[in-house]
């Protein structure tokens, strides 16, 4: 929980209760999420799910995913998260059924209003729709939506939600490229 009305700058901005679960999730990340081999999609899934994270079956989650608040995920059936992938979940994070998060790709639902003089923290959510590829080391900030099907290219960032779905987007700001095809589609 966000603590309102908090000088970021001397104080902190979240609930002792939140940082002392975010101590507790550090550990149990450091020990028995991380060391563990990358085969070990179900116990990585349990582990998660034990820290309040809903999680489809199926889903793969690799060892070197950096999840700032596991309660704040919602990760559907099938999708897979790679190595190097950073959820910065201080807001929720919803990633469709079968979609891809690739290596080095940075999901952040938080920031600061950079107008309160107190610097005050914000949060927004993500959603990754179903069937949506995040390509590697691509950038999602807080509040975007990305519509089912579609791809953001490599190194682009989503900085509002994204309106067509099955399409290609890239770029800094990312902006439509190309159509995707659907599955079987000629």
């Amino acid at each position: 929980m966000i603590l309102q009305g908090v000088d970021s700058k001397v104080a902190p901005s979240f609930s002792l209760g939140n940082r002392l679960a975010r101590v507790l999730w550090g550990i149990v990340y450091a020990l028995l999420f991380l060391p563990t081999p990358r085969v070990c999609h179900g116990w990585r899934r349990v582990v998660l799910r034990a820290f309040g994270a809903q999680v489809g079956v199926g889903a793969h989650v690799y060892p070197r995913v950096k999840i700032w608040a596991p309660w704040n995920l919602s990760i559907g059936a099938l999708a897979g998260v790679a190595n190097g992938v950073t959820l910065y979940s201080m807001g929720k994070i919803t990633i469709g059924e079968r979609s891809v998060i690739s290596q080095g790709a940075h999901l952040c639902a938080g920031s600061h209003d950079f107008n309160d003089p107190l610097f005050q923290l914000i949060t927004q959510p993500i959603t990754i729709g179903r069937d949506a590829w995040i390509c590697a080391e691509a950038f999602i900030c807080p509040g975007a939506e990305v519509p089912d099907g579609a791809v953001i290219g490599a190194r682009s960032v989503v900085t509002r939600s994204l309106r067509d779905a099955w399409t290609v987007y890239a770029g800094m700001p990312a902006r439509k490229i190309a159509i995707r095809r659907r599955s079987g589609e000629q």
